[in-house]
């Protein structure tokens, strides 16, 4: 059995305390604490890690990636996207990380009595697997990222545009931030059948706390007055600025149907 033989087998016996060694280490030289279960998967993750770099080492693999590696590379990712934190917090693992490896598995190949190569060999190899963890948190932390911005960006959507019924028959739409065609979209396909189910007379729609919207905007909101007018609906509006007012002049579109009021409390008067 030769040196490298040996020096596989010795990992190979040796990988839970290999695994908390290096992760012992690499919390220290970063000086802070992880969550118990946290520190179970890190563990988790290098025990597959070494067992894979023994394999490869006695079969001279030098493309293949253990699944665990990319699986926890993955769920670091997803950590710091629930945790909104910068990926930053996972990257400043690496270089410690490398550094342990790299005096470990010196000291055991001198201790074995590997050649320079063959030394040379096993760490450009875990470097080469650090990288691709490396690379695979980076790609995770944008996909997971885009997902929560989607959801978040699907729920402020829903929250633009509420029903709020206020009295019998009498429903006021407040329309918040900016007006984009998303959230007109969410209106025209979720609003108006929840308003058609609700048994209304008269719908306010709240500009007030409307900061901006376009022409293209404006024009889906004339659709969807005439929607509810359709319906049967008393349309009235309230909160509308000057510069939104002439932004929807601007856009062709006649106020002249729209009953239009200051403030929401004038529009309720005006219905008595």
């Amino acid at each position: 059995m030769n040196a490298l033989n040996d020096f596989t087998q010795h990992i190979h016996e040796q990988v839970a305390p290999m695994a908390n060694e290096i992760v012992d280490k690499v919390i220290g030289r970063l000086n802070i604490e992880i969550m118990p279960e946290e520190r179970g998967q890190a563990v988790g993750m290098y025990e597959a890690f070494l067992k894979f770099l023994a394999d490869v080492l006695e079969k001279e693999q030098t493309e293949a990636v253990p699944a665990a590696l990319i699986e926890w590379s993955r769920k670091n990712a997803e950590m710091v996207v629930s945790l909104d934190e910068d990926i930053s917090l996972i990257v400043v693992r690496y270089p410690p990380t490398r550094d342990v490896f790299t005096e470990l598995f010196t000291d055991l190949s001198i201790e074995f009595g590997l050649t320079v190569r063959e030394n040379a060999f096993i760490i450009k190899r875990i470097n080469n697997l650090l990288d691709v963890s490396l690379t695979e948190t980076f790609s995770a932390f944008e996909r997971f990222s885009k997902k929560k911005q989607e959801e978040t960006q699907a729920e402020l959507v829903k929250l633009s545009a509420p029903i709020v019924p206020i009295q019998d028959g009498v429903a006021v739409i407040p329309l918040i931030g900016f007006l984009d065609e998303r959230r007109v979209q969410h209106i025209l396909h979720n609003v108006i059948p929840q308003v058609a189910d609700m048994d209304i007379d008269y719908v306010i729609t709240d500009f007030s706390g409307v900061v901006t919207i376009n022409e293209k905007v404006a024009e889906a909101l004339q659709q969807i007055g005439g929607t509810l007018r359709l319906m049967g609906i008393h349309v009235l509006s309230a909160g509308l600025r000057p510069d939104l007012a002439q932004t929807i002049v601007n856009s062709g579109i006649s106020m002249s149907k729209i009953e239009s009021f200051s403030t929401v409390k004038q529009a309720l008067k005006s219905m008595k």
